[in-house]
């Protein structure tokens, strides 16, 4: 069994293992969210500063590092949205109207989210199976909101629901963050709150 990470220049080990980790991830998004991500183990170290020995301390390989980066951006940009949702009014069509916000700017804040969640060349097993995946999450998210809002209970109406406008968002954030929708940010948002409140139980 390996030593525990020892204590060098004041800071913990663990420590400098969760900040090269970080440092990885953050370098793997950078080189998948482009029109032609080419991410290997020695070459996403090199860009990071980081020898690649200490690559495999947080990664078993580069699909790993692949998964890891992806579930980093879905889980910041769940993040972006429940915290919005929750310092928003307890009103369902201003809760909507945020949500939707949060996410729509955190995607065209950073393209590199945005590529990597919508862009249709950012294909790959890896890519396919965590888009199934965040769909999934989505999903839950989403019925677990309507839950705690209209008193619903789960069932396969509400399932099917909920699955319909996530992917038909995503779909539309697809289009337009390829530039086949031309329309402004505020205007994708107001249109897909008003789809989404249309679907919204009674």
């Amino acid at each position: 069994m390996p030593d525990s990470p020892r204590t060098y220049g004041g800071v913990d080990g663990s420590a400098r293992v969760a900040d090269r980790r970080r440092i990885l991830i953050e370098t793997g998004l950078d080189l998948l969210g482009t029109a032609k991500p080419d991410l290997t183990v020695r070459g996403v170290c090199r860009r990071a500063g980081v020898a690649s020995r200490y690559f495999y301390e947080s990664f078993a390989d580069r699909s790993a590092l692949m998964e890891a980066v992806y579930d980093h951006v879905v889980e910041e940009v769940a993040a972006i949205a429940l915290d919005a949702v929750a310092a928003a009014p307890r009103d369902a069509r201003e809760r909507v109207h945020v949500g939707i916000r949060a996410i729509v700017r955190a995607v065209a804040d950073d393209p590199r989210r945005g590529f990597l969640l919508f862009s249709v060349t950012a294909v790959g097993d890896i890519v396919v199976a965590k888009r199934a995946e965040s769909t999934k999450m989505f999903a839950r998210l989403l019925a677990t909101q309507a839950t705690e809002f209209y008193g619903t209970t789960g069932d396969h109406d509400l399932d099917l629901t909920t699955y319909f406008v996530v992917g038909g968002f995503a779909q539309v954030l697809t289009a337009w963050l390829g530039g086949e929708l031309e329309m402004d940010e505020e205007a994708v948002v107001v249109r897909c709150a008003e789809l989404l409140l249309a679907a919204s139980p009674r």
